[in-house]
């Protein structure tokens, strides 16, 4: 409630983070829904109380509204990613500085052990998020898109909408102009004098800049329906929660994708990945009342003929390599004659189309985004 408003902005370190939730990882695959977060928080400390942490969670439905009605920012983004690391190949002076900054040895304490927490534990604070982010940015002058894909690589809640456009947002490349500098005093506050790095960071950086401005927004295409009576139900990482998605059809067969992570192998990240759709699986099937098993896109066709169904549902995936996965999948189960339909959850048809410009637009409809949340 109010604790987590006044507190929130505090990094007490890996070893105390009882002044945030840490439900982020949950959230971002949907083990537990926004609507029921906020329900509960609703109950417990009533609106006005819990408007901060409210807020928060509708940030994430923010970023993936904003990419979802301009998808070809995160193409831009994969362009330039490339770019930088074909550079990082070539600029042995860069390759340095990137790898001292990803190992933690830029002598910088505060950034060192951020980067440390973020490889052991695949989560930071945000507010140190921020900070990393802009001493990445401004201080070590490093890409933001090699530091984007270092977050991605690593975070147990990194989505591509949320980690491209918060480090975007950090530069200056969001909002124009509007940047988020590290500032040795606000850190020295908010580490409760853990870290004081006063002198060596560059508090004074413009914002970055680009040539190409935004895109217009494009209009959402209309939510889809199930057709048939009997289905197939494919989970993927986007959303695993299936038991609230409305299925009314008879699922015939549950089966989820492997996880797209960029981690390595044995990270915090990927393990938290597979261990989420495993939980996922288990929970559909005990709801759905049939068996699940784990299978790889090139595999889901003949399984749906096996099932002798025309249709197989899923929830719907936002940008990113899971939708383009689900865009591939939807061309080879169309040359079977098997439909696939992706289900939009109301909260992101009744969120993302105000993701337009800045957070302030959603923000202002929170009260009757939440109002039915309210009420129960």
């Amino acid at each position: 409630g109010r604790a987590y408003a006044s507190n929130r902005n505090v990094d007490h370190g890996p070893d105390d983070r009882s002044n945030v939730s840490v439900l982020s990882p949950y959230i971002r695959r949907r083990l537990v829904t926004e609507e029921e977060v906020i329900a509960a928080v609703l109950k417990r400390h009533g609106l006005v109380a819990s408007e901060k942490f409210i807020q928060e969670i509708v940030w994430r439905s923010y970023w993936k509204g904003w990419l979802e009605i301009r998808p070809t920012v995160l193409e831009r983004y994969y362009a330039e990613l490339i770019s930088a690391n074909d550079t990082l190949a070539r600029d042995g002076a860069l390759n340095r500085r990137f790898l001292s900054a990803i190992e933690g040895r830029t002598g910088i304490d505060c950034f060192d052990a951020w980067a440390g927490e973020l490889i052991q534990h695949g989560w930071i604070h945000n507010h140190a998020r921020m900070w990393l982010a802009s001493i990445w940015i401004f201080t070590l002058g490093l890409p933001w898109q090699l530091g984007a894909d270092f977050f991605y690589r690593h975070l147990l809640d990194a989505d591509p909408a949320s980690n491209t456009l918060s480090w975007r947002w950090v530069a200056g490349l969001h909002t124009a102009g509007k940047h988020y500098l590290a500032r040795a005093e606000n850190i020295d506050l908010n580490t409760n004098g853990r870290f004081k790095p006063y002198g060596i960071l560059n508090e004074r950086a413009d914002a970055l800049n680009e040539m190409e401005g935004h895109p217009l927004p494009m209009p959402l295409t209309d939510p889809e329906r199930v057709h048939e009576h009997r289905v197939a139900l494919l989970l993927t990482e986007e959303d695993l929660h299936a038991e609230s998605l409305g299925i009314t059809a008879k699922v015939e067969g549950i089966a989820a994708l492997p996880s797209l992570c960029a981690a390595d192998d044995d990270s915090p990240a990927m393990r938290f990945a597979r261990g989420a759709i495993a939980d996922g699986c288990i929970r559909a099937s005990a709801y759905f009342g049939v068996p699940n098993e784990m299978l790889s896109a090139d595999r889901i066709a003949a399984w749906a003929r096996d099932l002798d169904v025309k249709e197989v549902v899923t929830a719907y995936a936002p940008v990113g390599p899971v939708q383009q996965q689900l865009i591939e999948l939807r061309k080879t189960l169309a040359q079977v004659g098997i439909r696939l339909t992706q289900l939009r959850r109301d909260w992101d048809s009744k969120s993302w189309p105000h993701a337009t410009a800045g957070f302030f637009k959603l923000k202002t409809k929170i009260p009757s985004l939440i109002a039915h949340l309210a009420k129960n």
